[in-house]
């Protein structure tokens, strides 16, 4: 199970057998599927897309086939090469584009690489948008253009700066104050294009920058999901560089965490909760995070008089729901920061200018921050799904056998006890179930995910 085909893209390890691996003859079948998809949306007479890639091994092998079957279908391309998931949700409706596509797994391991689809807004396609791209792939009903209406590629570099630019033109991010507060941070890129990105943001706004795998390769020195197992390295370099905090992001820079003065997690949960606390205080209103995220944003959100609500894991569902309940900040508890003022997407450099200015105005360490939110804590595991077993089933019977608790099933299913919560679902971008759980302590959250981890193995073995 190493190429997933879902609403969301396609996802999968380079190499190995075709319709099984991310294979170049897969990336182009996706990739001509995706463009003539946005040929029967929009009926136009010229078509552009934004391609912009991480800095994965694998990724200029991958963004050029994409682009030159967009150019085969007689769409334009415009090229920003190295790049981050939220620059190119920026740059599509800058550049009046049609569509955009990311070559990024996110934060995958360097085998792993993928496309991700952005419509003419920028934002990510919805179930019906995905669904209809996986039909047309396999039908292989497409017809190319002739040789004299093909495409072209326009390279464009600017926007990691133009994507700078719009992030400190934000009402709410403060840059004098920053400025002032002559912040020393270190930043840990992993290798990718956050390595690019994060550095220029913080030293357009003041910061003294300490790089920390800050060379964008594509070789992650770690893990590249930034969890506290694999940022032993970052909490080592800000106490040793006597830094106010760190700062790391995954491959595509749509996650974001932060770690505090003493080396020790802020927590990534506690990203959005810290910058919602931000944007609430100067512009009250509703929050909405996804299922699997902390109650202390809901318990922030009702500090500051707004009404909180969980949707379905996945930025598309986070998404449509912020719109719905016209939210002034939302997004994942896994360090995703979607701000409407800026765009409907993920953004770590958003989250970033925004933490900073809730810093500078406080004008208090990290970890005196962090105490100042409610304390829940989190275990994330997950159990490695074997070929031929029946998720949906042992996902009924958990619902069944919890049915008198509190149970939401729009996603897997969450069920919320008085005290903590567990939510368990099956991944869109891994061959495994997620079992996110939270308690008052530590001990007991990864307790509690233990539990169900035993019981949901012995419901698949029996």
């Amino acid at each position: 199970m190493t190429l997933i085909k879902s609403i969301s893209g396609i996802r999968g390890t380079i190499g190995g057998q075709v319709g099984e691996n991310l294979t170049p003859i897969d990336a182009v079948k996706f990739a001509s599927a995706y463009g003539v998809w946005l040929k029967q949306q929009r009926q136009k007479e010229n078509y552009k897309v934004v391609v912009g890639r991480d800095a994965r091994i694998s990724g200029k092998m991958i963004q050029n086939l994409v682009m030159n079957t967009l150019i085969g279908l007689g769409i334009d391309v415009v090229d920003v090469g190295l790049s981050t998931t939220p620059t190119v949700e920026v740059a599509v409706p800058m550049e009046h584009a049609d569509g955009g596509i990311i070559l990024t797994a996110s934060h995958n391991p360097k085998q792993w690489n993928a496309l991700k689809l952005l419509n003419e807004k920028g934002e990510f396609l919805d179930a019906v948008e995905g669904a209809k791209i996986l039909e047309i792939a396999e039908s292989d009903d497409m017809n190319f253009a002739d040789v004299d209406s093909l495409g072209k590629i326009t390279k464009n570099k600017a926007y990691i700066d133009l994507h700078i630019i719009e992030v400190l033109d934000l009402d709410l991010v403060n840059v004098k104050a920053i400025e002032s507060a002559r912040f020393r941070v270190v930043v840990d890129g992993v290798n990718s294009t956050g390595g690019i990105a994060i550095p220029l943001l913080l030293e357009r706004l003041g910061v003294d920058v300490i790089k920390l795998y800050c060379e964008p390769n594509g070789h992650f020195p770690h893990n590249p999901e930034p969890l506290k197992e694999h940022l032993t390295d970052l909490s080592a370099a800000v106490k040793k560089h006597n830094a106010d905090f760190g700062i790391v992001v995954d491959p595509d820079v749509d996650r974001l965490a932060f770690m505090d003065e003493n080396g020790d997690m802020f927590g990534e949960e506690y990203t959005l909760v810290a910058c919602a606390d931000y944007v609430l205080s100067i512009t009250p209103g509703n929050t909405v995070s996804n299922m699997s995220s902390t109650r202390a944003l809901r318990d922030v959100t009702e500090k500051h008089g707004g009404m909180y609500e969980a949707s379905a894991v996945g930025e598309v569902n986070v998404v449509k729901l912020m719109k719905k309940n016209n939210v002034v900040i939302g997004g994942e508890g896994n360090g995703g920061i979607i701000y409407p003022d800026a765009h409907y997407g993920r953004d770590a450099l958003v989250g970033v200018a925004l933490f900073l200015s809730l810093l500078a105005d406080k004008n208090i360490s990290v970890s005196a921050l962090r105490k100042t939110y409610p304390s829940y804590f989190m275990g994330k595991k997950k159990i490695q799904l074997t070929p031929g077993l029946d998720v949906d089933g042992i996902l009924k019977t958990m619902e069944d056998r919890y049915q008198n608790e509190q149970l939401t099933t729009i996603d897997g299913v969450k069920i919320d006890f008085s005290e903590s919560w567990v939510h368990l679902r099956k991944s869109n971008t891994e061959p495994i179930i997620r079992i996110y759980t939270e308690a008052k302590s530590q001990e007991e959250a990864d307790g509690l995910a233990d539990k169900f981890i035993e019981e949901i193995t012995a419901v698949a073995n029996s």
